[in-house]
Parts: C-alpha cells; sequence; structure tokens
C-alpha cells in the first residue's frame, strides 16, 4: 500500500499518541494488523457465505419448504443483531482487541457445533450463536484498523480489511460447490471448517495490539506509548522524547461521552441507520438465496452452485475499484455511486433471462454491492468520536441486522407474488433508499478521527 514519507515533528514538538499515529507511513506492523484482523473477517464470511449452500443441501436432504429454510437464513441474523450492539459496548468498555478475540471464539465453536445438527430445531439454536459471535466480530474489526490506520490511506485500509470478505466468500462458495453435493454429509463437513476461527482467536488474543486511541481514553497511557513506539520503531521514526500532549483523564472523558442520538450526531446516526439497513436487506436477502432461486427456476444443484461461485468472483474487483475511489472521491461519494450501481444491477436481475444475462446481472451485483460495504465500513466508524466510535458502529450494523433477519423472510411471499422478478425489483429499491440516505452523512476523507 503506498504512502507518502511522514513529516517528523520538530524535536521538542508536543504531539498527542492520535496524532503520531495519523502521522506515520503504512509500515509492516500495519499490514499485520491489516492481514491479521483481514483473516478473521474473511473466516466470518466463510461461515456467512457457507449457508446459502447449505440451504440447497437441506432442501434436497431433510425437504424443507421455503418458509423453514428462510428461518436458518434468519436466525443466524438474529444473533449478528444482538452481537453487533452487545460487541460495541463491549469495545468501548473492555477493548477492541478483547472482543475480537473473544467473538472469533464464541462464533467459531458454535459454526462446528452446528454441523452436529439433528433437527431444524437444534439448527436454529447453534446458528442464533454463530450470529452472536459474527454480529459483534465485525465492527469492532473494522473500528481496531481504523483507529490505527494512518489517516492518509485510512479509507483504503479498512475497504481492504472488508475485501477480506470476497476472499471468505468465495472460499465458501468454493467449498459450497466441491463439498455440499459430493455426499449426503457434505454440508456437516463444510460447516466442520467453520470452526477454525475458534482457534484464531489464540492467535489474535497474542498477536494484535489494543487500540492506542481505547487505551488513551482509559486512561492507559503507559500501554499506549508502547504500542506507539513499537509503530514508530517499525516506520524507522523517532519522535521527540518529550511529553506527550496533555489529554483528558478516562474519568473525565467518561463522564462527557455524547450519545448516538445526541443533537451533534443524531443527523449522522441517521443517515448510517438508514443505509445500514437496506444495504443488509438487499445483500443478504439476494447472496443468500439465489443458489436457491437457480434450483427452483429449473438449475441442477451443482450448475446453481458454479453460477453461484462465478457470480461471487465479481466482488474482488468491486473491493479493489472502492479501495482507490475512497481517498480519490471520498468515502461518500463512493458509497453512493456503488449503491447506485448495485440497484441497477439488482433491476438487470429481474429482468435476466438467458444464462449470460444471469451472470452478467449477478456479476455486476457483486461487483457493486461489496464495493458499496467497502466504503460503508471505511466511513462508518469515523462519523463518530473516540469514546463512543465502537459504539455507535455497533448499534448501526445491529439496526442493519433487523433488516438482514426480515430479507430472508421476505423472498417466500415475494417468490408468491410474482417470482424471482418481483424479489430483486424490490431489492433495487431498497438500493436506491440506501443510496439517497448516504447523502445524510458526512464527508470524512483526509480528516483526523478527532474531528
Amino acid at each position: 500500500m503506498p504512502d507518502a514519507a511522514p513529516q517528523p515533528a520538530p524535536q521538542g514538538a508536543t504531539l498527542t499518541a492520535a496524532e503520531r499515529l495519523d502521522d506515520l507511513p503504512f509500515t509492516r506492523r500495519h499490514r499485520r494488523l491489516l492481514v491479521g484482523s483481514g483473516i478473521g473477517w474473511a473466516l466470518d464470511a466463510f461461515d456467512v457465505g457457507l449457508v446459502a449452500y447449505v440451504l440447497l443441501a437441506l432442501n434436497v436432504q431433510w425437504g424443507l419448504t421455503d418458509g423453514e429454510r428462510s428461518w436458518i437464513a434468519s436466525i443466524g441474523f438474529a444473533g449478528m443483531a444482538v452481537g453487533a450492539s452487545l460487541g460495541g459496548l463491549l469495545a468501548d468498555r473492555i477493548g477492541r482487541r478483547q472482543v475480537f478475540a473473544l467473538t472469533l471464539l464464541v462464533y467459531g465453536i458454535a459454526s462446528g457445533a452446528s454441523a452436529l445438527s439433528w433437527s431444524l430445531g437444534a439448527l436454529l439454536v447453534f446458528r442464533f450463536l454463530v450470529g452472536l459471535g459474527l454480529g459483534a466480530e465485525l465492527p469492532v474489526a473494522s473500528t481496531l484498523v481504523s483507529e490505527f490506520a494512518p489517516r492518509r490511506i485510512r479509507g483504503r485500509a479498512v475497504v481492504l480489511l472488508e475485501a477480506f470478505w470476497a476472499v471468505g466468500w468465495t472460499l465458501a462458495a468454493l467449498v459450497g460447490f466441491l463439498f455440499v453435493p459430493a455426499s449426503d454429509d457434505g454440508w456437516r463437513w463444510a460447516l466442520v471448517l467453520g470452526a477454525v476461527p475458534a482457534l484464531y482467536a489464540i492467535v489474535v488474543r497474542r498477536g494484535l495490539p489494543e487500540s492506542v486511541r481505547f487505551l488513551m481514553s482509559k486512561g492507559r497511557h503507559a500501554e499506549a506509548e508502547q504500542v506507539v513506539r513499537q509503530f514508530e520503531e517499525s516506520a524507522g521514526v523517532r519522535y521527540s522524547p518529550g511529553p506527550l500532549a496533555q489529554e483528558a483523564p478516562a474519568g473525565a472523558v467518561a463522564a462527557s461521552a455524547p450519545g448516538v442520538w445526541s443533537r451533534g450526531l443524531r443527523r449522522r446516526t441517521t443517515g448510517l441507520w438508514l443505509v445500514w439497513f437496506f444495504v443488509n436487506f438487499s445483500y443478504y436477502g439476494a447472496f443468500t438465496w439465489i443458489p436457491s432461486l437457480l434450483f427452483k427456476d429449473g438449475f441442477t444443484v451443482v450448475r446453481s452452485l458454479e453460477f453461484t461461485l462465478i457470480i461471487t468472483l465479481g466482488q474482488l474487483p468491486g473491493y479493489a475499484v472502492s479501495a482507490w475511489l475512497v481517498e480519490a472521491w471520498g468515502r461518500r461519494r463512493t458509497l453512493s455511486v456503488f449503491l447506485v450501481g448495485s440497484a441497477a444491477s439488482a433491476l438487470l436481475y429481474s429482468a435476466a433471462e438467458s444464462d449470460p444475462a444471469i451472470l452478467t446481472a449477478g456479476i455486476l451485483l457483486s461487483f457493486f454491492n461489496l464495493g458499496a460495504w467497502g466504503a460503508l465500513y471505511a466511513l462508518t466508524p469515523e462519523v463518530y468520536p473516540t469514546l463512543v466510535r465502537g459504539r455507535g458502529a455497533g448499534s448501526a450494523a445491529g439496526f442493519g441486522r433487523i433488516a438482514s433477519i426480515l430479507a430472508p423472510l421476505s423472498v417466500p411471499p415475494l417468490l408468491g407474488a410474482g417470482g424471482t422478478a418481483v424479489v430483486f425489483v424490490v431489492f433495487g429499491a431498497a438500493f436506491a433508499i440506501a443510496a439517497a440516505a448516504s447523502w445524510l452523512l458526512p464527508e470524512t476523507r483526509n480528516r483526523a478521527l478527532e474531528d
């Protein structure tokens, strides 16, 4: 990740820990943090993406109805809604790294256990627990990366973190294509692989640093100084060993922490919650059901999985373009343009009838939708001050998960009302609403997180 050389502070200059981090170039320690968080992110995507293929297998083996399959998808998102809100609160109380590791452990164990499901009820319980861990992890990981990344490339770093989602989702498509149709227990073996995050939680707990901004907000100045110096040494930069700029005591700042619905934050919270809600509704409604919809429209199981794998590959270039545009155009404009592209792609899919048309519309939907997710994750932590950043990001994600619960449940009645075409027209409208709501958000490119 290219970056301009930092301008060291003059000898004797007094800087806050946050300002020193903002001025650094992208170093090997930043790369380790990004990749370490990204692997956890990819494992999340793998588990969520795998559900679409499990649903297709269970449709054949257990003879589930559309309604029962929609509940399997939605119950995980119910857990994510609870987990996102709790994870954000905990991240502001006990730290980003601690919550990140804990959530990986919870959903890894629950995912492995779900492979043993003996009934629909048991699978629903396990999927709720998986969602609990997943929902808490995602906003916490993006907040951690955002608080460490140099200001000039902070948005790009978070989009690159989000790009690991495409890696995990593609891996899920590949495993689904190879394992699920291989035997009656193929879906169980696929879910066993979801237990890997439980082991990776140990790596996260021991290998990733705690957020400097979080440490300073809690008055743990010596720990924050140690972490900052490690990053400075990695960059070959040595600032003056003089005193840090005075930062408010932990008790004082905690007492003055604003609520996410306070007067100064109300507009951005409204916009953020609306965008998260409608993006979740369309994304999870579409991508959870695409394999089953293809099967329902006459494709074989193998052909449905093959098409879904190809469509999924469109995610990676979407992230790549978004990572460049969030710094060249800005977060808000990139988010809006990719959401408009997502709406147009959903409408194209609703009208697609031939195989080439379905693939083209699906790839475009992957490209624009995942590019929009990258911009949204880059923007979300930046609109809140440090003391409520975890809470703000977590509450927006939690509200969005309500839509991800409703989306899979809405597909069966929409199919009854007019088939696949109506389903994707509704999803296109939801993307359009999200695009309009994005203009309630501030532009945060090149701003310090404390601004």
